[in-house]
């Protein structure tokens, strides 16, 4: 009994500091509802001109769905206004910005 009592502390404190992390992710994380992605390419400059704007840190693509997932650097806040301009100058349009 005492070394499951054990095991259940021991993973509270292990998953406390990644549920962190992963809640700060959240924080810095937010979704771009492109119209017009239907190829890897037009996939790829609309990723590649996202990841210019200042205080982005990562993209990822979804083409199927039409979503860009933006990850923030750390303290950053770019403007919905910043990232349309990024989205129209890749040559579509950006529905809807969801920031979590």
């Amino acid at each position: 009994m005492r070394i499951l009592q054990a095991f259940l502390i021991m993973a509270v404190l292990l998953a406390a500091p990644v549920h962190s992390v992963l809640a700060q992710d959240a924080k810095r994380s937010l979704i771009i509802q492109v119209d017009g992605l239907s190829c890897p390419f037009c996939a790829y400059g609309l990723e590649k001109n996202l990841n210019k704007v200042d205080g982005i840190d990562s993209v990822h693509m979804d083409m199927k769905s039409g979503k860009a997932t933006v990850l923030l650097k750390p303290d950053a806040h770019v403007d919905d206004q910043v990232l349309r301009k990024a989205v129209e100058k890749a040559g579509f349009t950006a529905r809807e910005i969801k920031r979590h």
